[in-house]
């Protein structure tokens, strides 16, 4: 007995890979703007010291500090994290690709995609070393 095979249409994928990206999109810039206001609220009466230079804190230059900044209300953290889910969005969009044309059997389009996604990764992930 063979399981009902569950396909997506062309337009289905489309309507999903559209909601997926404007989700991503506007929850990484509620993100950011939540992190500026919090930023601006703790350090907009500061002036900066342009004549020594400052690199970014150690705790934002990888995704384990970002992430233990956002339940302590870090502003940079959470701005930081905003800024990942924007990078992440695209991501999510051909993971989601990978599997929606693997429902429908499609093993062109599947490796194609698998492709294009650990390129994606392989940047992101190549870019930290």
């Amino acid at each position: 007995m063979s399981r009902p095979r569950f396909v997506l249409s062309d337009q289905q994928m489309d309507d999903i890979i559209g909601t997926l990206l404007r989700v991503g999109v506007a929850l990484a810039a509620l993100v950011v703007l939540v992190g500026g206001i919090l930023y601006l609220h703790r350090y907009g009466n500061t002036f900066p010291d342009y004549r020594v230079f400052h690199g970014e804190p150690s705790d934002l230059r990888s995704v384990a500090g970002i992430l233990r900044d956002m339940p302590a209300f870090r502003s940079r953290g959470i701005i930081q994290c905003g800024l990942l889910l924007l990078i992440a969005t695209p991501l999510v969009r051909v993971a989601f690709a990978v599997v929606a044309f693997a429902l429908q059997r499609d093993r062109t389009y599947v490796t194609v995609t698998l492709i294009v996604l650990s390129l994606l990764l392989y940047s992101l992930l190549a870019a930290n070393h």
